[in-house]
């Protein structure tokens, strides 16, 4: 299995050298006639510069692609790992057009430069994209998925359906509970093995055993798996320490943080003020209606603010006063909000959110109140989420789905809290781009999920009022017996001073 998996990553090695090769090679064609049919100066046609040229490219697009996991052939989605290269395509042919015109000091070529950089950006997503194909279906073909025996503990759940849902990669052949007696032998029979959910110690042991019989291993990480994860290893003394801060984010990474969000947002709603206006007359016109829907959420410190949002259902869609999911047919959604729920313009009023330091722009995502207190009675940890500011967009948005059950939502979100950087941000960022039209990412919770919170609600609302009742009762009480006490007290006091007038 060791050499099998060596081949995997030498293939994939392959496939990124045959893209940065055909890539470089389109970009050198279309640059070497610009600057020869221009004769923009014959320092330019020289071999050393064009070998400047093209190392600065290829250099530029691998780095680029590697960062956006664009070489990931096998590991990622098809759809993933080309719009990788597109987005990696994007970036590094704009930058050549800065590039460019800083080495010819001819900027008065720009319109031409970004020109023919746009149509070679065109034709090398078509071309690459093409490529991506058969070099993804021949390592699918070459390398089977790896054969998985899943061991689980007591408390099942849906992650066989995910992992058997990506047929190329993983086939769970077998699921053995993890008090079988036979999980050693097991082990040494197949190519992976997924911990799904074990117990602590089992786990613990599980894993020594992989490690002893080299064997891959996946397993589902407990909530104190990630807090620890980013610890520091200190070499103080003849014993192994680990150092866990805990400190959140810094003073300066909280200003740099901060203003980013306020560079991007106002940037963003200047960009977008057109998307703005037109939003706002089409909700307008429809119904007469109020352009924005204003909802309280939760968010750092667990503080609650009102989270804006364009209006796309109709007026009082929740005049029960319980949340309802959206379905596809749902007849509440207006004309004009199946359209900006669509493309998710609905959420563009939250850059205002953001401007005023409510949210950021990347961040766990800000809860209703109503689940979050659900959410919590459900799983305390929950409220670790809001170590840090709700955001626009955030690690469970690119890597889950809105549907995602509220503790993989929690260890989501961990990973980024614990894991915070400015390059996280701008990878988080990007992901969104990527996923931004993926129709899977939408789904919304269940009715069922919905029924379940209003139901706690409900419960809770009910006991608060008994407790109000009995609180109330208990005071009555209190009051009457504290009254009958002091007229016990204050009867003798009369009569002696009545004897003493």
């Amino acid at each position: 299995m060791k050499d099998r998996s060596e081949l995997r990553y030498h293939y994939r090695f392959l496939c990124a050298v045959i893209l940065v090769l055909i890539a470089t090679g389109m970009f050198y064609y279309v640059w070497i006639r610009f600057v020869t049919v221009n004769n923009m100066t014959k320092r330019l046609t020289g071999y050393g510069n064009q070998g400047m040229a093209i190392l600065i490219y290829m250099s530029l697009y691998s780095l680029t692609a590697f960062f956006l996991r664009g070489f990931k052939i096998g590991v990622e989605r098809t759809a993933n790992v080309i719009a990788s290269q597109i987005l990696a395509l994007l970036f590094t042919d704009a930058v050549e057009v800065l590039i460019s015109m800083a080495i010819t000091g001819q900027f008065r070529f720009f319109g031409a430069f970004a020109g023919r950089y746009l149509v070679l950006f065109v034709f090398q997503s078509a071309v690459i994209g093409l490529a991506m194909i058969p070099l993804i279906n021949f390592y699918r073909k070459f390398f089977p998925p790896w054969k998985v025996v899943e061991i689980y503990g007591d408390h099942r759940n849906n992650l066989f359906r995910k992992v058997n849902s990506l047929k190329y990669k993983y086939q769970i052949q077998k699921q053995v509970y993890y008090k079988d007696a036979n999980i050693r032998r097991l082990i040494t029979q197949y190519d992976a093995i997924l911990i799904n959910d074990v117990p602590a110690h089992p786990r613990n042991y599980i894993l020594k055993v992989c490690f002893e019989r080299n064997k891959r291993v996946y397993f589902v990480p407990k909530i104190s798996d990630i807090l620890v994860k980013q610890s520091d290893e200190l070499n103080l003394f003849d014993t192994p320490l680990f150092l866990n801060r805990n400190r959140g984010m810094s003073a300066p990474e909280e200003a740099v943080k901060r203003g980013v969000d306020i560079f991007l947002s106002v940037f963003a709603l200047i960009l977008f003020s057109p998307i703005f206006l037109i939003t706002s007359l089409a909700i307008r016109l429809e119904d007469g209606g109020p352009v924005f829907f204003r909802q309280e959420r939760c968010t750092v410190g667990g503080r609650k603010f009102m989270i804006l949002k364009f209006r796309s259902m109709v007026v009082d869609a929740e005049k029960d006063g319980r949340s309802h999911p959206a379905g596809e047919q749902d007849d509440r959604i207006t004309r004009v909000g199946r359209i900006i729920r669509a493309y998710r313009i609905d959420e563009l009023p939250q850059l205002i959110n953001i401007l005023k330091g409510e949210m950021s722009i990347v961040g766990p995502r800000p809860e209703r109140v109503e689940h979050m207190e659900y959410y919590k009675h459900l799983i305390p940890e929950f409220s670790l989420r809001n170590k840090v500011k709700g955001g626009l967009t955030g690690y469970a948005q690119v890597y889950g789905k809105y549907n995602t059950s509220a503790l993989d939502k929690l260890k989501l979100d961990l990973v980024y809290i614990t894991n915070y950087s400015l390059l996280l941000d701008l990878s988080i960022i990007i992901e969104t781009i990527k996923i931004l039209f993926q129709k899977e990412s939408t789904e919304g919770f269940s009715e069922e999920s919905a029924a379940e919170i209003h139901d706690y609600r409900a419960e809770e609302n009910d006991t608060r009022e008994n407790d109000t009742r009995e609180d109330d009762t208990r005071e009555d009480d209190t009051r009457e017996n504290d009254t009958r006490a002091r007229g016990n007290r204050e009867e003798p006091t009369h009569r002696e001073t009545g004897n003493d007038r």
